[in-house]
C-alpha cells in the first residue's frame, strides 16, 4: 500500500490495524535509508558513536533483514542528550535528544507510513513540521486575520515546556483515535517515548526534541486543540448547509457573524499559536477556556508571564521572530477607518542577527590563505542571504535592517580596514542579480560581500489548499512551484560547503550554475538534493578543460556515473534505475563523447 492510498483511506475514516507489515517492507526500508542519507543530521553520532557512513557499509540484504528483525522485538538504545542554544535567545539552551543512527532509520520507516495517515486528519491552520508548509504560511494566515478579517484582538498563549510535558498515555490514545490501531506499532512508539536518556534515566513524560518522529507526534498532541478551537466558530455545526463562497460576502461564516457565537480563528506553528478575535470580551472568554482545556484534556500548563491578550491597534504581538500590529491607513468607501498590518523584526531577532553577524565578521579577520578568505566570505554571505530571505516578510524589513547595518558597517570597517573596498572583484551570479544595484555592495579580499542593509519586503503568501504531496494533483502543483524557485536551504548548504581542494573559480561557478539550472539535474530535470548532486566537468581538466562556467554541469550521482561508466553491466543497471527518455540519453551521449567514451545505444 503506497502513501497516496494511506492518505485517501485515512481521509475516508478507515482504521489501520496492520501497519508494521507495511513499515517493515523492503521498499519502505530502502526509502527510509535514502531519506536519512539526505538529512544533514545523519553525520551526527548517537551514544554508539556511529553515523550514516557506518550504516552505508551494510549490504542491502543484511540491513533490511536486521531492520525487519528489530521490528519483531523493538528495544531502542539510549538517546544522547546535548544542549543547543535556543533559536529565540542564544543565551539560553534547550535539550536535544539524538538517537542512534539505527534507531533513526527505524523512526524514519515509521514516519513515512504514519505521516500520510495523520496528514489526512490534521487541521489546515496547523503549519509547523508538516510537508509543504512553512513559517511563511503561518504569517500569511495571521496577517489575513488582522487585515482582511479585521480581527484586532489576539490571544497569545505560551505552553510551559510543551515538549518536556507531553503525556505518553494521552498521546498513544490520540494516535488510536486518529485510526492507528496496530497494537504492535503502538507498543513500539511507547518504547521510543520511554527510551533511556544517557546519564539521566528513563523519562516518564515528554517527547524528545531531535528525534525524527517527535515533530509528527507533537502535532498529534495539539491536533485535538486545533479542532476544538475550530469547533467554536469555523467548523461549528449549523442546521442549514451553506455553499462555499470564494468572495468575502455571503455563505456560512457570514451567517455565523449574525449569531451570538464568539468569533475566533486559530493560526499555529508547532507550539506557537495565536487565536484572533473580533471583540475583547470574546478574547477574554477564549483565553480562560483554552487555559482550562489544555490543563484538563492534555495536562499542559500555560506560562502566565508570556500568555496575554493583545489589542493589535495599540500593541505589538510577537510571532515567529516578528512583531505585528495594525495601524490606521485611510478609510473604506463607507467611511469606516481602514487598518493595515505593520510588522517589524522582533527585538530578540534584531539582537540575534547582530550577534551572529559579529561572529562571522570575526571569522573574516586574518584568514590563512585565499581559500580560507573565500570560505569566510561565503559563510558571511550565506548568513545574510538566509536572514534576508526570512525576515523580508516584515513590512518594515528595510527600516529594521538599515538600523542593524549601521553598527555592523562600523565593525566591518574597523576590523577589516584595508581589506574592504568598493573596487570590483569576484561576484557570483546570485549576488549580482539580487544585490548588484546596491551602492553598499563591497568586496573583501576581492570577493563580493552582501550588504546587510539591502533588503526588499516580500509579502508572505498562504499555501494553496490543493498542494498536497499525497495526491496526484497536489504533487503536480508542487513540481510546478519548484520549477519556478530555488531551494534556499540547499543554496545555503552549497555556500557553506565549498569543495575542498577545488579552485575558487570552480566553487563560485558551482553556485551560479546551481541557480541557473534552478537546482535541477541537467539530464533528468529531477531535483538535486544533499548527497545526490555532482558538478561534472564537460571537458576534463586532464584533457585541457577548465573550471569555467561553460565547462560545468550539475547532475545527479547516477547520471554522473552513467557519463563515466565503461562496464556494460554497470551501464545496464544505471539505465534501468534512471529510465531515461531518448532525449535524456542523447544528453548523456553528448557528455560521453567529450570524455572520449563510446555512446550508449
Amino acid at each position: 500500500m503506497n502513501q497516496d492510498e494511506l492518505y485517501r483511506q485515512s481521509k475516508d475514516g478507515k482504521i489501520f490495524k496492520h501497519l508494521v507489515d507495511i513499515i517493515s517492507s523492503e521498499q519502505n526500508i530502502k526509502l527510509a535509508f535514502r531519506n536519512i542519507k539526505k538529512n544533514r543530521g545523519s553525520h551526527t553520532a548517537g551514544v554508539d558513536n556511529k553515523n550514516i557512513e557506518d550504516l552505508a557499509k551494510w549490504q542491502d540484504e543484511a540491513l533490511i533483514k536486521h531492520v525487519k528483525r528489530k521490528f519483531q522485538w523493538y528495544e531502542p538504545q539510549a538517546v544522547r542528550r546535548v544542549q543547543i542554544p535556543k533559536s529565540n535567545d542564544s543565551t539560553k539552551t534547550r535539550p536535544l535528544g539524538i538517537p542512534t543512527i539505527m534507531d533513526r532509520l527505524i523512526q524514519q520507516c515509521i514516519l513515512q507510513i504514519l505521516e500520510p495517515i495523520c496528514e489526512a486528519k490534521f487541521y489546515n491552520k496547523n503549519n509547523g513540521f508538516r510537508p509543504n508548509r512553512s513559517c511563511e504560511h503561518a504569517l500569511a494566515q495571521a496577517e489575513k486575520n488582522m487585515q482582511l478579517s479585521k480581527l484586532h484582538f489576539v490571544v497569545d498563549i505560551d505552553i510551559k515546556g510543551f515538549f518536556d510535558n507531553v503525556n505518553h498515555g494521552k498521546l498513544l490514545k490520540q494516535l488510536w483515535t486518529i485510526g492507528i490501531r496496530d497494537k504492535k506499532l503502538i507498543s513500539i512508539l511507547s518504547a521510543m517515548l520511554k527510551a533511556e536518556i544517557a546519564d539521566i534515566g528513563f523519562p516518564e513524560k515528554g517527547s524528545p526534541q531531535g528525534s525524527i518522529i517527535s515533530p509528527l507526534l507533537s502535532n498529534v498532541v495539539l491536533n485535538e486543540l486545533d479542532w476544538w478551537i475550530s469547533s467554536q466558530w469555523e467548523t461549528i455545526p449549523t442546521r442549514k448547509e451553506f455553499k462555499q463562497h470564494k468572495g468575502h460576502s455571503g455563505g456560512r461564516l457570514q451567517a455565523l457573524k449574525k449569531t451570538n457565537l464568539k468569533e475566533c480563528r486559530l493560526v499555529r506553528y508547532a507550539d506557537d499559536f495565536k487565536i484572533f478575535c473580533r471583540k475583547k470580551k470574546d478574547a477574554e472568554k477564549i483565553f480562560i477556556a483554552t487555559e482550562k482545556w489544555l490543563k484538563d484534556r492534555l495536562g499542559l500548563s500555560i506560562s502566565p508571564e508570556k500568555s496575554k491578550i493583545v489589542n493589535l491597534k495599540k500593541e505589538y504581538s510577537e510571532f515567529l521572530g516578528f512583531k505585528l500590529k495594525v495601524t490606521r491607513k485611510g478609510k473604506y468607501s463607507n467611511g469606516k477607518p481602514r487598518f493595515v498590518v505593520r510588522s517589524h523584526l522582533s527585538d530578540k531577532s534584531v539582537k540575534k542577527i547582530h550577534i551572529n553577524a559579529k561572529r562571522r565578521i570575526s571569522d573574516l579577520q586574518k584568514p590563512s590563505d585565499k581559500q580560507e578568505s573565500y570560505k569566510a566570505v561565503q559563510n558571511y554571505n550565506s548568513f545574510v542571504l538566509g536572514v534576508h530571505n526570512y525576515y523580508s516578510m516584515a513590512t518594515h524589513a528595510s527600516l529594521d535592517f538599515a538600523k542593524i547595518a549601521f553598527p555592523i558597517g562600523k565593525i566591518l570597517k574597523g576590523r577589516l580596514q584595508g581589506n574592504i573596498s568598493k573596487e570590483r572583484g569576484i561576484c557570483s551570479e546570485i549576488i549580482r542579480k539580487r544585490y548588484g544595484k546596491s551602492k553598499q555592495l563591497a568586496y573583501v579580499y576581492g570577493f563580493a560581500l552582501i550588504p546587510i542593509s539591502y533588503v526588499q519586503h516580500k509579502t508572505p503568501l498562504d499555501k494553496k489548499l490543493e498542494i498536497n504531496q499525497y495526491t496526484p494533483k497536489g504533487r503536480m502543483l508542487i513540481h510546478k512551484q519548484l520549477g519556478q524557485t530555488i531551494n534556499p536551504d540547499l543554496l545555503k548548504y552549497l555556500m557553506l560547503n565549498p569543495i575542498k581542494g577545488k579552485s575558487i573559480e570552480y566553487n563560485d561557478n558551482r553556485l551560479s550554475l546551481f541557480c541557473a539550472e534552478k537546482g535541477k539535474c541537467a539530464i533528468t530535470s529531477s531535483e538535486l538534493t544533499i548527497g545526490n548532486m555532482h558538478c561534472h566537468h564537460k571537458l576534463p581538466l586532464k584533457f585541457g578543460g577548465n573550471d569555467g562556467y561553460n565547462n560545468l554541469v550539475f547532475v545527479t550521482i547516477d547520471s554522473h556515473k552513467l557519463i563515466h561508466a565503461s562496464n556494460p553491466v554497470l551501464i545496464s543497471e544505471l539505465l534501468q534505475n534512471l529510465n531515461l527518455s531518448a532525449t535524456q540519453l542523447g544528453k548523456i551521449n553528448v557528455l560521453r563523447k567529450q570524455i572520449n567514451l563510446p555512446i550508449i545505444e
